[in-house]
């Protein structure tokens, strides 16, 4: 299946899901597939630089990412409709709510790393798009321990993409702004 038709049958999807629980992205009225669609325009353009990267399972990754943490999708469902792959990344890239808090990302890096790079790129472009500016709600230290999960993030995913690791690089340098 073309990239293009791989996009439209999996944004549709997510966008299904995420709308019907009313989404939006935190601080904003931006309906959340506008997110989706970020973090997969991040996988598009990086592919281009990526030999032997799998754009097509990365977009679809990318775009289903918050699908099992966010919505009411069960990953039979998933799995029945992308696969075992698809299922499995997404599966890695969703925080275990049985863990602290604290632990929650540590876990989710370990699981990721076990994964195709295409799914340690999807990591990283995710947080790229998520350091924007900042809700206004957030406080001083709020903001600060954002920014230094996205260096462990960083650190942990080291080696993966590294057209995405120059990106967050400079997005973290960019983010410095709002503390």
């Amino acid at each position: 299946m073309d990239i293009q038709s791989v996009y439209q049958e999996t944004i549709l999807f997510a966008a299904e899901k995420h709308t019907a629980l009313q989404q939006t992205i935190p601080g904003t009225n931006l309906p959340y597939v506008i997110h989706l669609s970020n973090v997969a325009m991040e996988i598009l353009t990086a592919a281009h630089f990526s030999p032997h990267f799998d754009t097509a399972f990365a977009v679809q990754v990318a775009l289903l990412h918050d699908i099992l943490e966010d919505t009411q999708t069960s990953a039979q469902e998933l799995q029945s409709r992308f696969g075992e792959g698809v299922t499995a990344a997404v599966q890695a890239l969703t925080k275990n709510d049985q863990l602290p808090k604290a632990q929650k990302m540590e876990d989710s890096l370990h699981r990721i790393q076990q994964q195709p790079k295409e799914v340690w790129a999807v990591k990283l472009a995710d947080r790229i798009t998520n350091l924007q500016r900042p809700p206004a709600h957030w406080s001083t230290e709020k903001k600060q321990a954002y920014l230094h999960e996205a260096d462990s993030i960083l650190q942990a995913l080291a080696g993966a993409n590294t057209y995405l690791e120059n990106r967050l690089r400079k997005k973290m340098e960019e983010y410095q702004q709002y503390i």
